[in-house]
């Protein structure tokens, strides 16, 4: 539980970190992101002796190209959301992770021919309506939830293809995109370009520390998913955007009346797909044990 819920908060308060960093590009951020992810990324894998698991999933090169395709997923994933953070758009990014799991369900439908139970239906026409509300009252497309709420899904979704554990494949994933990212923070720093040489230690330090601060709450999710109930993770994941959202607050950034009503429509949308899942996850205990 402890685990689970600090991956969640660590999720939850990213943006204070992106902001500590702002002055540097949201690109060269992300190079950083994949550069230092690797050997933290290796040192994790070694303490708690994964390299065979590893080796295991890569013996099979349809994983490899699976794995390809999720590092592309993710990586857009990243640049939104650090170029949302630093152009002060945080309740976006709040929104987006709010919507993701109904974006999940959705998919389940159109990809895996799932049924949508009752509520599940209503949790997604709701926050239809608020999305639909901030589009016509706001006068704008929120593309960067949108963005971030189906690049992870795509990645949660091709993850699904592969058979590896959370770390070891955001390990190959991170090393798949070290040479790319390698040879563009050399190209930027070859032209001058890079903040990283010419900044002052604190933000140097931070940068080598994107490393840990992407590896540590996938560490941490990794081992509250096997060992919690996925209702309660499902519940759990709600608290990232809440904290988003308060992060953006603090921030002063301006709510205004069409992201108020488009909250409120995805606020109901989440006590409905909470409540939902809870019955869902009672119905399955039962099940279990009567077997």
């Amino acid at each position: 539980m402890l685990c689970g819920l600090g991956a969640y908060v660590l999720w939850g308060v990213f943006p204070v970190y992106f902001k500590l960093v702002e002055e540097v590009a949201a690109g060269e951020v992300l190079l950083h992101r994949i550069i230092w992810a690797v050997p933290f990324g290796a040192l994790i894998l070694s303490v708690r002796g994964q390299w065979r698991e590893l080796r295991d999933a890569l013996r099979d090169l349809r994983n490899l190209r699976w794995l390809m395709l999720s590092a592309l997923c993710i990586t857009w994933n990243w640049f939104i959301y650090i170029w949302a953070v630093v152009n002060e758009r945080i309740f976006e990014t709040s929104l987006g992770y709010y919507i993701n799991p109904l974006i999940y369900v959705l998919v389940g439908v159109v990809l895996f021919h799932e049924r949508l139970r009752r509520l599940q239906m209503l949790a997604v026409l709701l926050a239809s309506i608020g999305v639909l509300v901030l589009i016509l009252q706001g006068g704008v497309v929120p593309w960067v939830s949108l963005s971030l709420a189906a690049s992870f899904t795509a990645y949660g979704v091709i993850r699904k293809q592969v058979p590896i554990g959370a770390m070891p494949g955001l390990f190959v994933e991170t090393v798949l995109l070290f040479p790319i990212a390698a040879g563009a923070l050399l190209w930027l720093m070859l032209t001058q370009q890079a903040a990283f040489p010419g900044a002052g230690g604190s933000t140097q330090a931070l940068l080598m520390l994107a490393g840990p601060v992407t590896v540590v709450p996938l560490l941490l999710f990794a081992i509250a998913t096997r060992r919690l109930f996925l209702t309660t993770i499902g519940f759990m994941q709600f608290l990232a955007p809440t904290l988003q959202f308060i992060t953006a607050v603090y921030f002063g950034e301006e709510l205004g009346a069409a992201r108020v009503f488009c909250f409120a429509f995805i606020w109901a949308a989440v006590l409905v797909f909470s409540v939902d899942a809870l019955r869902a996850g009672q119905r399955q205990r039962r099940a279990l044990r009567s077997a």
